[in-house]
């Protein structure tokens, strides 16, 4: 049967062309001439390209198997001018055709391309985000290390202020003791010089010792005045407190001891040589007879009789006379 015109029947390969699927540059004839595409009704035309593009599409469709055993596949394409023209006239028709699709597609891919930003702008925005939440870590973590930091040289800082305190207290301390020492010692030693300078002027010197200590000399011999009977005091008044002991100043006997009127409690102790000495406003007696020696306690000083205070009322009398106390005592050796 002739074919339709303008439809070219292509006769089937021979097993030369396609008896191998995987044709090399050896088995495969080099192609020599022109191929002309001849149109089909409608618009449409074909190609051995296209019928190669139609095998390829049966062999994918159908598995690995040759294109011998299986019928040719017309694949028609409408013809380039076609499609120019008739997606112009479309277009120009108001949108119909394949300018319609075009412009469908332009706006998708415009669509696309606009979600396709947004989510470029979404990561953009989460890798900031992530930058800036690693940058705020990163600054609180150097905060948190340099308060820290001003923390623990804060504590050093008291803990050495602490120390040197502590050191200043016992530094303070110890000289305080030491100048408590200090004054303790001093003291003592001037307790003990007072001491000393009282033992030695009570000590006899060679056999005479003052008649007491502790004293202060308040009258003299012959000071005038109408506390004394006689007109004059007949004697030497040694101010002490109540209660100071009184010593014999010479090796003697006691001849005499009791009240005695306005000298109140008196002794009276009589030397080798007969001079007598007088004690007189006693607040106690401790010997009242024999015999006693120089330097030893016969009594202690008190405010008996005619007195204005305690003291020792010391009278120096040979033969019946008075004589002046501190000129004997003076000539005895002694330093009143």
């Amino acid at each position: 049967m002739p074919a339709p015109e303008g439809i070219e029947i292509q006769e089937p390969p021979t097993a030369g062309a396609w008896g191998e699927w995987n044709p090399t540059e050896d088995s495969v004839r080099p192609v020599r001439g022109k191929h002309r595409v001849a149109k089909q009704r409608g618009g449409l035309a074909r190609s051995s390209t296209v019928l190669g593009v139609g095998v390829i599409a049966a062999v994918g469709a159908g598995g690995i198997a040759t294109a011998q055993d299986r019928p040719q596949v017309a694949i028609s394409l409408p013809a380039l001018p076609d499609m120019m023209t008739g997606g112009k006239a479309q277009q120009e028709d108001g949108g119909s055709g394949p300018a319609a699709s075009t412009g469908e597609r332009t706006g998708i891919i415009a669509q696309q391309s606009a979600q396709g930003a947004d989510a470029g702008e979404v990561l953009r925005n989460r890798i900031l985000q992530q930058a800036e939440s690693q940058q705020d870590s990163a600054e609180a973590k150097a905060r948190a290390e340099a308060e820290q930091a001003a923390q623990q040289a804060a504590a050093q800082e008291a803990k050495e202020k602490l120390e040197a305190a502590r050191t200043a207290a016992e530094e303070a301390k110890t000289q305080a003791e030491a100048k408590a020492k200090e004054e303790a010692e001093a003291k003592a030693a001037e307790e003990a010089a007072a001491k000393a300078e009282q033992e030695r002027l009570a000590k006899p010197a060679g056999s005479y010792s003052l008649p007491t200590s502790a004293y202060t000399l308040t009258s003299h011999y012959g000071d005038s005045g109408s506390m004394w009977s006689s007109g004059h005091h007949t004697g030497l008044d040694f101010a002490a407190p109540t209660g100071t002991p009184v010593k014999a100043v010479a090796a003697g006997k006691i001849t005499s001891a009791g009240w005695s009127g306005a000298y109140g409690y008196r002794i009276v102790l009589e030397l080798p040589d007969g001079t007598e000495i007088w004690y007189c406003h006693l607040s106690s007696m401790s010997v009242t007879s024999g015999a006693v020696g120089a330097g030893e306690t016969i009594g202690r000083v008190g405010a008996t009789g005619n007195v204005t205070g305690p003291h020792l009322h010391l009278e120096v009398r040979k033969g019946g006379s008075t004589q002046d106390p501190l000129a004997w005592l003076n000539s005895k050796g002694l330093n009143v």
